[in-house]
This record gives structure tokens, sequence and C-alpha cells, in this order.
């Protein structure tokens, strides 16, 4: 059989504020065009469907729909897990008369030792999970991490395994020698524990999600991360976002990747202010793209952002190359304790590099008078 594996969708996920929905949308539309015309048997998704567990009504509105049109409209069999971004207990809702379509949602860990088959293939579904839920499940107090979880799991289901069949391990974490983006956060894969790969070798293939670049973990041909279908931070911005075709009709199975194209991209420019603001000069972006800038100028800008934003609306981020220099001023001591005025007056050219203009000026020594009357009383 041939299916399609994505994850972390993170539907609801906003991008410094930026709502996502629409982009998310458009990767929605460009997988399901891949899983009609790869003919798939079979849509999985590992994990972190949504970016909350509790999620905004637009994004329970966005992905129902999306789950309604694979599974109902497009007649394609969904196998999806629940991650740690989602409420196991919200997105299990139902899930009883979901398998009557063939949309099978596993979110608690005993139904990952249940294998959902599908033609030459068996399915574990194998939600994210705590130690906790393991001790609770095999009976067994001296279950306390992970790696010690996933050793009882994988001999309950290797016991599962039909020897005419492919095998076929869905979850959710973090896999030895992955490799992690800004995205994801250090307590999400620091405590999550890190699964050795050759545990998971009885495996025909291993679908995973949590991390969110593809390249993620590279050791293993039939052990893949699909990443997230799009870019979630400026260290994914030259990452290529996708899904994997695996044809299990092969030994081992064939693995393929398919693109997606970005509607509105993520790309960091680095130049000098002056460049970004030049109109002659072009760059390769979109007024509806979002941007990370980091400028190379050593010099105080004033009003930075909210220049660059008259080009580049979708800011998301703006840091500097170079530390910043300010050239020193010799200053009379004397004449800035006769006058205040002129310790203002410098330090505002100094960070400005524009003197005072007539109005700041005269409310620079009003403000000045105001405090020496204080001063006195």
């Amino acid at each position: 059989m041939r299916f399609l594996h994505t994850a972390d969708w993170h539907i609801g996920k906003k991008l410094h504020g930026y709502s996502l929905l629409d982009e998310q949308r458009d990767a929605y539309e460009q997988i399901k065009k891949i899983a009609e015309k790869e003919q798939v048997d079979a849509v999985v998704i590992a994990g972190d469907l949504y970016d909350r567990a509790l999620p905004s009504e637009a994004a329970v509105g966005t992905l129902n729909t999306m789950l309604v049109d694979l599974n109902r409209q497009q007649h394609f069999p969904v196998l999806a897990i629940s991650g740690n971004h989602d409420s196991a207990t919200r997105l299990g809702y139902g899930q009883e008369w979901f398998a009557s379509t063939n949309f099978f949602m596993r979110t608690r860990l005993a139904e990952a030792l249940k294998p959902v088959t599908l033609a030459d293939t068996q399915f574990f579904l194998l939600p994210y999970f705590e130690p906790i839920q393991a001790r609770q499940l095999f009976e067994d107090d001296q279950i306390r991490t992970v790696n010690q979880a996933m050793e009882r799991l994988v001999k309950a289901m290797q016991a599962k395994f039909a020897p005419d069949k492919k095998h076929v391990l869905v979850a959710h974490f973090f896999a030895a020698g992955g490799q992690h983006s800004d995205s994801e956060t250090l307590v999400q894969v620091g405590g999550l524990n890190a699964v050795p790969t050759e545990l998971l070798a009885p495996f025909d293939y291993v679908a995973l999600g949590h991390l969110h670049r593809k390249e993620a973990l590279q050791q293993v041909p039939t052990m893949k991360y699909s990443g997230s279908p799009l870019k979630f931070s400026t260290s994914e911005a030259e990452d290529t976002k996708g899904v994997w075709l695996i044809d299990t009709d092969t030994t081992p199975v064939t693995v393929t990747f398919k693109p997606l194209k970005p509607l509105h991209d993520l790309i960091v420019l680095t130049d000098s202010f002056a460049h970004l603001m030049d109109p002659e000069r072009h760059y390769s972006v979109t007024r509806d793209d979002f941007i990370a800038i980091a400028l190379t100028d050593t010099t105080p800008i004033t009003n930075v952002m909210q220049r660059l934003k008259t080009r580049f609306p979708k800011i998301i981020e703006l840091n500097r190359t170079k530390q910043l220099t300010v050239t020193p001023v010799d200053l009379d001591i004397q004449q800035v304790q006769r006058d205040p005025l002129a310790l203002i007056t410098t330090f505002f050219e100094q960070v400005t590099q524009h003197p005072l203009t007539t109005a700041q000026e005269k409310w620079a020594r009003e403000a000045l008078q105001t405090a020496q009357k204080e001063d006195a009383q």
C-alpha cells in the first residue's frame, strides 16, 4: 500500500501575533492534492493537530473542516494520534464512531497495542504519553522513563505482529539524534527523553511527529519526522516543508519526499537600513511574507521598526548582526552643570544622529525648569 505521512499541523498557531489559518488551509489543500495525485491508500497524521490544548473556535472549525473533507468527502482513511500540544480527551471525543468511516484517532496509550490493519500493513498508533501512563498500563512501578516504557510497549506490539504484514509505528516523541528547531521549546524536547532508534528497529517504518524539520532524524532511512507543513521560526527559514510518501510493497519500504509551497514565506533579510529602504533595491519577497530582519548597521536608527514596516509590513523579528557603536563626544563638564540642556542635546544627537527640533528643545527646556523648581522647594 501507499500512505502519506504528515504531522505537526498546529492548527491555530500564531507567528509573532499573526494568524496562520490562511496559510494552514492552503497547506492542507496542497497535502490533499498530493494524496489525490499519488492515489494514496491512507493519510497518517503523527500528532499535534492543534497548537493548544484549548484551541480557539476558529481553529476547531478549521481542523474539523479539513478532517471531514479528507475522510468523508475524499474518502481517505485517516490514522491520527494526539501530540503533546493536543488535549487527548478533547481530540479523542467521538472516536468510537469515527472508525466507521475509516478515521482512526488514537489518544489513549492502551489503544497503541491494538493495531489498525489496512491492506498489507499493520499500523500501531502511539499517542504522546508520560511514563506514569505506562506504569499504570503495565502495572509496573519500575517504569520511570520514556525509554523504559518504550521497551515494554515495543515488546507488547511485537507480540501483535502479523507475520504476513508490514508494521508501521506512528508516534510523537523525541528520537535519539533528533535535531530540534526554535519552534519546539526545550521543555517540550528535553522532557520527553530521547528514545533510541535501535529500539524501533522491529518496525518497517516509523512515522514520527514532534520535531518540525524533516531533516531532524537522518540516521535511519525508514524512520522519519515529517516536519511541520509551515515554517514556525526563523531557524526553519531555509527549510523545504512537505510530506513523505511511503510504499510498503518493497523491502525495505520506499520513502519519497513531496514538497509544499508556502502561501506566504518566512524569509530572513540581512542588509543595511539604507539598502532595505531603497525602493530601487529588489528583494524576492511579497508584502504578505513574514520577514525577519538582521540589520548590519552599527549606528542607532530612530523609529527603525515603524520605518521598515512601511516596506515590509509583516516583520516578525528585528536583530542586529553587529554591536552598536556610539562615538564619544567631549563635554565641557562646567558648561553641562551650568546648562543641563547641553547634556540633553548632546545625548539626543548621539542616539538619533539628528539635532533637536525647535519644539523638542522648547519642551526639554520647560521640563528642566519644572524639575529645577521642584528641587528648590
